[in-house]
């Protein structure tokens, strides 16, 4: 389904895949503050916190799959299909539908210690947007470049954990997942040593040797194990390209090729598209299955003072520099 997934280096970066059979018109949107949020239970947000992210444009309003704020907070909703339970409209309570919760957060935090506030007094309904968008099934991470949460709405109620590996992907529920992680704590980005018998005389024959083990299937179990253990290990540069580089690679250790993972419609789940923000500089930067150059979107470009959102469409279409091309024309088709 989908990974998301954080990273430091001399910046904070935010981002995730979105894995699916199909696409809904997904645009990387500029938020700006005095656009309003029109909420179903709660007053209208007027004045926000800027974000930019991927959303879907429903008329004028921008459903986000994932975003980040002017100061730096992130988030992302991810599918929890049977396991996300929402409520009723509850008196004394701030009841916001699932749709308005990552604008209802990241309009309001600037961090995620802000949010633990906020969280204290949420309600999430089971309002849906409208009749062609029923309510997603989701849980979330919410991460800035101190500390990361995952938050899940499940039949005990609200429930918040504390992320320390800054990776979510879908099912099982997040405190399984971190549970699953002992079962991996003797792979290494380093060579194994003979731990097997003593008077064995055993030795690697190849690299890599002691992330053996390491799950490589699809399923979002197998995908948290991945991306943590890829995640903790990465190194980067300190620089802008070495660390978008980085992160690109942790996600793409996850990535869905097409025609491994089949449905039951028979369709194919694949990687849709895969994003990082440099969450301290407001830079979006994303790649789609069918296009592998890093586009980036500046948010800084905008204009965050309007009431207007604007939004991108994704590009798509593979962009191949031809490197011997003829003189001044450093791009042809091929």
């Amino acid at each position: 389904m989908c990974t998301a997934a954080t990273y430091k280096s001399q910046d904070f970066y935010f981002g995730r895949t979105f894995d699916y059979e199909f696409n809904y018109g997904e645009e990387v949107t500029v938020t700006p503050r005095n656009y309003v949020f029109h909420l179903r239970h709660q007053n209208p947000l007027k004045k926000h916190y800027a974000l930019i992210g991927i959303a879907h444009m429903a008329g004028d309003y921008p459903l986000y799959y994932d975003a980040v704020n002017e100061k730096g907070l992130g988030m992302a909703g991810l599918n929890f299909v049977g396991n996300a339970v929402y409520n009723k409209v509850q008196e004394g309570k701030d009841n916001i539908a699932q749709f308005e919760f990552i604008p209802w957060i990241l309009g309001q935090c600037a961090t995620v210690q802000e949010a633990r506030v906020l969280l204290d007094h949420i309600n999430l309904v089971d309002t849906p947007f409208n009749e062609k968008f029923p309510v997603s099934q989701l849980h979330w991470i919410l991460a800035d470049k101190n500390e990361a949460i995952t938050i899940e709405a499940v039949a005990e109620g609200l429930k918040i954990y504390e992320n320390p590996v800054g990776v979510l992907t879908n099912n099982p529920p997040f405190d399984k997942q971190m549970f699953r992680l002992n079962d991996y704590s003797s792979l290494s980005p380093e060579q194994p040593v003979n731990r097997f018998a003593k008077d064995l005389e055993l030795k690697p024959y190849s690299r890599g040797m002691g992330a053996f083990g390491l799950p490589g299937d699809l399923s979002s179990a197998s995908r948290f194990v991945r991306v943590a253990f890829t995640r903790m290990n990465a190194v980067s540069g300190p620089s802008e390209s070495e660390s978008v580089s980085e992160f690109f690679h942790i996600l793409g250790s996850v990535d869905q090729t097409r025609g491994c993972c089949m449905l039951e419609n028979g369709k194919y789940e694949i990687t849709i598209y895969t994003s990082c923000c440099n969450a301290d500089r407001g830079i979006y930067y994303y790649t789609t299955y069918e296009n592998h150059q890093i586009t980036a979107v500046d948010m800084y470009r905008e204009n965050l003072d309007s009431d207007c959102p604007v939004h991108y469409p994704l590009v798509q279409g593979e962009h191949i520099l031809l490197q011997n091309a003829a003189a001044g024309n450093t791009e042809e088709n091929l």
